[in-house]
């Protein structure tokens, strides 16, 4: 008889989505990009430059922590550790007043906030059943943009009051508040001694890549999952800033803007959610890229700030529903004994977009850089043709998705 999930566990799990969220909402999103490209007069390429290295770091380490992760059995104490860390460093960059010194915090901060994601997706499977871990995930996905909504209304007075510098020491204290629930009550299942070979790590992580005979249909959904975060992840990183330099919003309408999106993210997550449930992954993951594509082409031809407002909603969805049904994609597609190392590529998967998508986008806005605002509309134009690229792909993958996934159920 399965035993039944501990709703206090799933709870704490779920919240931890609400405390990184706040990082990734203030920090990423809106404050530090405004911090270095406005307050600085950086170009934006050195954002690109700094967040794509923090990247490459944790495509680098991030088969390790996969690795950990199935290996040990310990999940907790590193999601912890690299929690603390990320906090730190994200308190420091609003004391500092040199550009350089900010963009090197921030490759810590992001570094380790995006290697705990490893330890902390690879906890789903054990707060939830095969039959709802798309719920919840989207319980997490939905309390996260929650976590957004806060994370920007209370740093606001503060921003307000001390400029954007300001903003950084209080996001950090409210991302460790809220995770805190996560560290103390989501066990780690069957602990093992820790011993960890750091070599076998990396040829774990070739086997599986090799081993397209046992995992090809996974390894194709990878690429398509690489292709659309490529898109999702720029977005993310540089909206603020496509929105105050080509739409000419200012800081509280850029603000009332993310909180838009973040409504819509939440409410999204949870439809999408339900249809993962319902519909299944492979209908809901092809509707989220499809919501991705119409959100895309209204960026480029927005002539003003009427029809960008549209945006928020279409972008929130989409940014929502990718998460959910990418996860529960994972989980339906792995063996129990290899999720924790599936979820380690899948975070790489994530990790290089998140390299190529930055850098696609500084290297369009240099070239371009004599065009004014024609340079932003053409970077945004380069994720179009990504997304459209994604759909054709996995179009081609919607057949063996459901194949292979009802082969591994049995």
């Amino acid at each position: 008889m399965t035993e039944r999930p501990d709703k206090r566990a799933i709870a704490s799990w779920a919240f931890y989505d609400f405390a990184n969220t706040i990082f990734s909402m203030n920090v990423i999103s809106l404050y530090f990009a405004l911090w270095v490209t406005v307050d600085h007069g950086g170009e934006d390429i050195l954002y690109s430059i700094a967040l794509s290295g923090s990247m490459l770091a944790v495509a680098i380490s991030a088969p390790v922590f996969g690795t950990i992760s199935d290996q040990t059995g310990k999940r907790r104490f590193p999601l912890t550790l690299l929690t603390i860390v990320s906090v730190f460093t994200t308190a420091l960059i609003g004391e500092v007043e040199q550009l350089w010194v900010g963009l090197l915090l921030f490759v810590i901060a992001n570094y380790c906030y995006q290697s705990a994601l490893v330890f902390y997706n690879g906890m789903l499977p054990s707060v939830a059943r095969q039959s709802n871990v798309g719920m919840i995930s989207g319980y997490g996905v939905a309390l996260g943009y929650i976590g957004s909504i806060a994370g920007l209304s209370l740093v606001e007075p503060f921003v307000t009051d001390g400029g954007r510098s300001a903003a950084f020491l209080p996001t950090a204290i409210l991302f460790l508040v809220f995770a805190i629930p996560c560290f103390l009550y989501v066990k780690d299942p069957s602990p093992k001694p820790f011993y960890v070979d750091i070599g076998q790590s990396f040829q774990t992580l070739k086997k599986t890549i090799t081993d397209a005979s046992d995992y090809h249909v996974l390894l194709k959904f990878f690429v398509v999952h690489f292709l659309i975060l490529d898109v999702v992840n720029t977005i993310i990183a540089f909206m603020s800033v496509y929105a105050h330099k080509v739409i000419g919003f200012d800081g509280k309408q850029i603000t009332s803007f993310l909180i838009l999106s973040t409504v819509f993210a939440m409410l999204g997550s949870l439809i999408i959610g339900w249809l993962v449930k319902h519909k299944g992954t492979v209908f809901s993951y092809g509707l989220v890229l499809w919501i991705w594509l119409t959100a895309l082409t209204l960026i480029v031809i927005s002539p003003g700030e009427t029809l960008f407002w549209a945006v928020g909603p279409l972008a929130g969805v989409g940014m929502g529903g990718v998460w959910v049904t990418s996860r529960a994609i994972v989980v339906e597609l792995s063996p129990p004994e290899k999720i924790g190392e599936f979820f380690g590529i899948y975070s790489l998967a994530g990790k290089m977009a998140s390299i190529a998508g930055p850098l696609l986008w500084g290297s369009v806005v240099w070239i371009f850089q004599d065009t004014q605002t024609l340079k932003y509309r053409a970077a945004v134009g380069s994720l179009l043709l990504i997304t459209i690229a994604t759909i054709f792909l996995f179009n081609t993958l919607k057949k063996q998705i459901q194949t292979n996934s009802a082969q591994i159920e049995q």
